[in-house]
């Protein structure tokens, strides 16, 4: 998960715990950070304890490298260019939308202002993507 709002963060963490499947969730709270996991650098450098995640939750709107230009770049990076991005986000701009899906985002979902929905919106995609989805392969890096 790529989000800077805390509250957010934790709304999603809760929601994602309630599906109840065994997985570790990990939080990158701006675009330097995850870019430098998503890289293996710095502190992300043993891919044994900082694994590329099965998938992305993506806020558009982070401080510094944002959201817009992350998407672009793991979409353009062969090692990654595999894992789903799921934007979610508050940006209702149709432009943010466009540009998302041009950048292969696999969905783009508008954050709920209401507590509840939020939380139903989390759930239900933890459960597509951890139930239902199947994951691609991932490129043999040399």
């Amino acid at each position: 998960m790529i989000e800077d709002n805390e509250a957010d963060i934790d709304l999603a963490l809760d929601a994602l715990r309630q599906t109840h499947f065994n997985v570790e969730i990990r939080v990158m709270r701006n675009g330097k950070e995850a870019f430098d996991y998503l890289e293996g650098r710095g502190d992300y450098t043993d891919r044994a304890t900082s694994p590329l995640p099965h998938f992305i939750l993506l806020d558009l709107n982070l401080p510094g490298l944002d959201g817009r230009d992350l998407l672009r770049w793991i979409k353009t990076t062969p090692s990654l260019k595999r894992i789903p991005i799921i934007v979610l986000t508050a940006s209702e701009a149709e432009e943010d939308i466009a540009l998302s899906y041009d950048h292969g985002a696999n969905s783009y979902l508008i954050k709920p202002v209401d507590f509840t929905a939020f939380l139903d919106l989390v759930k239900k995609i933890g459960e597509y993507w951890h139930r239902w989805n199947v994951d691609p392969p991932m490129p043999r890096t040399s």
